[in-house]
């Protein structure tokens, strides 16, 4: 069975499908070593955000692999409070400072801010065409904040970050963002752990050999979805690779998709305040 680990997004970068995630997870030798351990492992996609605070110790991590820099993608985040056109080439310039890096492959615009995403994106545009950000795109963006961005950009976002694991599999959005051929990226994939516990993913684990999280994790890939479980845990971070060995079945795909109660464990996008 073939698997294609990578995806060709709609600017023509290529993304790995799976990649390591790092919300949540400490500045310094901890962010160190979960890069570190992810890129041994496999993975060449690292998912960090200004607002995680540890994009100098994901350089770090990048640094220390070994591993040449255009063999890895590398995504940030522009933080709320920074949105604005000015505030965004600021911050953009601060986080490319903080990761060491001349580069990233992509620069996300974290939330909709009201008022304020689309003077964001008339910045990203700028740094996507200066090329020190090989693609721009969104998280958190809903079909009308999509379509608002969408109505007179000059480049158009290749990805959507969404909250998304089998209890909220916003089937609408993925159909909408497929349609204008933006790819679905999904953050907290694992429901920040409540999925893992599901006695339904944890009985078809047995069924495979797998663990809950690689079922969930093979769930979001057969989807196409890009997906970036976060783990500090060497052991875990080398599990949620170990994917690319099996399939699930059309019928357990549609058991997942069933699981979906439309449960938010993050903010709504139309009603977050910071």
């Amino acid at each position: 069975m073939t698997f294609e680990k990578t995806k060709k997004l709609a600017n023509g970068s290529v993304i790995p499908r799976l990649g390591l995630g790092v919300w949540r997870v400490q500045d310094g030798q901890e962010v160190i070593d979960s890069v570190k351990w992810a890129l041994e492992t496999g993975y060449r996609l690292i998912d960090t955000a200004a607002v995680y605070k540890n994009e100098e110790g994901v350089g770090e991590g990048i640094r220390l692999s070994g591993i040449p820099r255009e063999e890895i993608f590398v995504t940030t985040k522009l933080w709320n409070e920074d949105q604005g056109y000015e505030s965004t080439m600021k911050a953009f310039d601060e986080s490319l400072n903080k990761l060491g890096l001349d580069y990233v492959d992509l620069y996300l615009i974290h939330w909709p801010v009201k008022d304020k995403y689309k003077e964001s994106w008339r910045a990203m545009e700028e740094i996507y065409e200066s090329g020190r950000a090989k693609a721009i795109g969104l998280s958190n963006f809903h079909k009308h904040h999509v379509e608002d961005i969408l109505a007179d950009a000059k480049v158009r976002p290749v990805v959507d970050q969404i909250e998304l694991h089998p209890t909220l599999s916003q089937v609408p959005l993925r159909e909408y963002l497929k349609k204008e051929n933006i790819a679905v990226e999904a953050w907290s994939p694992l429901g920040q752990g409540k999925s893992l516990e599901n006695p339904v993913l944890v009985e078809m684990g047995k069924k495979y050999g797998k663990s809950a999280a690689q079922v969930i994790i093979r769930w979001h890939l057969q989807n196409d979805i890009i997906v970036i479980p976060k783990s500090v845990h060497e052991e875990r971070i080398r599990e949620n690779f170990d994917v690319f060995d099996f399939e699930l079945s059309q019928e357990d795909l549609k058991v997942i998709d069933d699981l979906d109660m439309n449960e938010r464990l993050g903010a709504d996008p139309d009603n977050f305040n910071f």
